[in-house]
C-alpha cells in the first residue's frame, strides 16, 4: 500500500388571521420578531410569482427576497409559501420586519469552541466541523462559521458582500470540514477575492472514495450545474458541456489504497461547486459517504461524504489543518 502521510503540521494560533396586523411573533431561537408589514395584491399584479412581488414592493434582490421566504419571514394569506405561489387579487402577504441586504445583523454565536488555525492583519482562519454552514441564510441563525468568527472579532461585520456573508472569501459544502478563512478587513477581503479568482491559491483536500484509484492523475470536465436546490453537478467530456458549463481541472493522487476504498489527495485547479465531489463520481470513485453522489451504502458506515480541506495557500499566507477524528476512525476501519 501507499504510505499516508503523519498529521499536518498546523500554523500557529493566533399565525395570523387575514386582514389582521398580528402581534410580535418569537422565532425558534426565541427573539421577538418586529411587527408585520401587511400587503395586498392588486388586479394588476396578479399572477406575480410570490418572490417578485416582494422584490417590487420592498426594492430587494431576488435573492434577498428568497431569503426572506427560507426562513419562513413571509405569509400569504396566513399561511407560509414558496417563491414561485402565483399572487391573487385580494390576497394579503406579510412580512415580518427585516434588515436591509448586506445589513443583517450576526446572531451571537452559541456552538462548539472552533479551533483557530492562524490569524494575521486583515484575516483569521478556523478550523471547520462537518455538518457546519459557513454563514448564516437568516439572523436567527446562531451555529455557523462566521457567527463563531463575528463573536470573537466584532470588525468583521460589514466587510466585502457585508450582513450574513461578512468576510466571507471562499466557502465549503456544509459536510467538508477543514480550512476556512475569513478577511477582516476590506482591503484584504478584496485582496483574498482576486487571487480566488485569478486561480492564485493553492488548494488541496483529502478524500476517501469507492474503489481502488492506483495511479495520479490529472482530469479536465466540463461542469455545469444541473439542479440549484438542492444543488447538484452534472459533468461532462472536456468540450462536449455546451453552454451553462466551466472546464474544471483537478489532480488526483492516491496516498493510501485499500481494498474497497483508496485515501485520495484532490488538488482543484479551478474552483467549482461540487467539484471535487462530482468529478470523483464521474470517474466511478465517488466519496464515501456522499448520498447525493455516490451510492446508498459504504464498505464501513460513515455520517457525511468523506473530504477535508488539508491545506490552503494564498501568497504569503499558508494553512493546514489535521484529518478529524471522524475521517480517521473510518480509516482505520478500512
Amino acid at each position: 500500500m501507499l504510505g499516508r502521510p503523519g498529521p499536518l503540521h498546523k500554523a500557529a494560533p493566533a399565525g395570523a388571521q387575514k386582514g389582521v396586523e398580528c402581534p410580535p411573533a418569537a422565532h425558534q431561537d426565541g427573539v421577538m420578531a418586529s411587527r408585520l408589514h401587511t400587503l395586498t395584491v392588486t388586479e394588476a399584479e396578479a399572477g406575480l410569482r410570490l418572490d417578485v412581488y416582494l422584490t417590487r414592493h420592498l426594492g430587494l434582490s431576488r435573492r434577498a427576497a428568497q431569503r426572506l421566504l427560507e426562513g419562513q419571514q413571509v405569509r400569504v394569506e396566513g399561511r407560509t409559501a414558496s417563491k414561485g405561489l402565483a399572487l391573487q387579487a385580494g390576497w394579503k402577504v406579510e412580512v415580518e420586519s427585516f434588515s436591509e441586504e448586506g445589513q443583517e445583523k450576526v446572531a451571537e454565536y452559541q456552538g462548539p469552541e472552533l479551533e483557530i488555525l492562524g490569524e494575521g492583519s486583515g484575516w483569521v482562519a478556523v478550523d471547520k466541523p462537518a455538518g457546519m454552514p459557513v454563514h448564516p441564510l437568516s439572523e436567527g441563525e446562531r451555529d455557523t462559521a462566521l457567527n463563531f468568527v463575528a463573536s470573537r472579532f466584532a470588525g468583521i461585520m460589514g466587510v466585502g458582500e457585508g450582513g450574513l456573508r461578512s468576510g466571507v472569501v471562499h466557502r465549503l459544502d456544509v459536510d467538508t470540514s477543514g480550512i476556512l478563512l475569513f478577511a477582516l478587513e476590506e482591503k484584504m477581503w478584496k485582496q483574498l477575492r482576486a487571487a480566488f479568482s485569478a486561480h492564485r491559491t493553492e488548494k488541496v483536500y483529502q478524500a476517501v472514495v469507492h474503489g481502488r484509484l492506483e495511479r495520479p492523475v490529472k482530469v479536465e470536465f466540463d461542469l455545469r450545474i444541473a439542479r440549484h436546490k438542492p444543488a447538484k453537478v452534472e459533468v461532462k467530456p472536456l468540450g462536449e458541456g455546451g453552454k451553462g458549463c466551466r472546464t474544471c481541472a483537478t489532480a488526483l493522487k492516491p496516498l493510501e489504497v485499500f481494498r474497497r476504498a483508496t485515501l485520495v489527495e484532490a488538488r482543484p485547479v479551478s474552483g467549482f461547486l461540487h467539484q471535487i465531489r462530482a468529478t470523483l463520481a464521474h470517474m466511478g470513485h465517488p466519496l464515501l459517504g456522499d448520498r447525493l453522489y455516490g451510492p446508498p451504502d459504504d464498505p464501513v458506515p460513515v455520517q457525511r461524504h468523506l473530504l477535508h480541506a488539508s491545506l490552503l495557500r494564498i501568497d504569503d499566507i499558508l494553512l493546514e489543518s489535521s484529518l478529524p477524528e471522524d475521517f480517521e476512525r473510518v480509516l482505520e476501519r478500512l
